[in-house]
């Protein structure tokens, strides 16, 4: 009796997975990374999460950024990507050595910040200063929080916007960046062992989820009132932060 009750939570958690997979593909130019994560940490561990987060951000965020390709320049992107390649090991080394509740905590946090700020979207003049000796600290610091929890734009999309760039000009920042640090997480966590074939076997099941959801993410974009959608996604992402808190307490 128990071992059924164990194997129906096992097929629950794997129909959860699929399903915020699907979802977060749909939603991609969003936030893939910080969609799924909010569902997945409440039944994979920090480790997986992050692995699985950077294998498809890198399909998801790989596609947009070939797009883009003619319009980037390396000159811009250069100190994030310096500063990402500083920060990416430590934030490796803090998901080896960080307890899961503690992480998890983190990651709500980042969750909730993310949200009030996207839901808030507060009008500040643009942030001129530092030049590329604050992009590479923004850098550095996005490189850590994307190799901690796999979530590699949050930082960078944020510092864009402050800096008012136009809405194109920052999508040849902070995409191509957030691939950058995908790619060198993905490094970084398979040199020190933390993809297990439990991961591995994950990812093949949540492929066919990405790939659907992309799809129909791209057949839908344009036909949905993007404000409206944007507000609800949000919202669901401030409560589970808030949840992801409250469990790791």
């Amino acid at each position: 009796m128990m071992g059924c009750a164990m194997a129906d939570l096992q097929i629950l958690n794997l129909i959860l997975f699929a399903a915020a997979t699907f979802a977060a593909a749909g939603v991609a130019g969003f936030a893939f990374g910080i969609v799924a994560a909010a569902v997945w940490l409440y039944f994979l561990s920090p480790a997986q999460t992050t692995a699985l987060i950077v294998a498809f951000g890198l399909i998801v965020q790989g596609i947009a950024v070939w797009k883009l390709r003619k319009s980037l320049k390396l000159t811009r992107l250069l100190p994030f990507l310096l500063g990402g390649a500083a920060g990416v090991p430590i934030g490796v080394e803090l998901l080896r050595w960080t307890s899961p509740a503690s992480l998890r905590i983190g990651i709500g946090v980042v969750l909730i910040l993310y949200s009030v700020y996207s839901l808030m979207r507060p009008r500040l003049s643009p942030v001129t200063a530092g030049g590329t000796t604050a992009d590479g600290a923004v850098g550095l610091l996005n490189g850590l929080v994307g190799g901690a929890t796999g979530l590699a734009g949050i930082v960078a999309t944020i510092w864009c916007t402050l800096r008012g760039w136009p809405r194109d000009e920052q999508r040849t920042v902070f995409q191509p960046v957030g691939v950058a640090v995908f790619l060198m997480t993905g490094l970084w966590l398979g040199g020190a062992g933390l993809v297990g074939r439990d991961t591995i076997g994950l990812f093949v099941i949540g492929l066919p989820a990405l790939l659907a959801g992309t799809w129909l993410g791209l057949r839908l974009y344009g036909r949905l009132d993007e404000a409206g959608f944007r507000t609800v996604v949000l919202g669901l992402l401030l409560i589970s932060g808030l949840g992801l808190v409250v469990r790791g307490s």
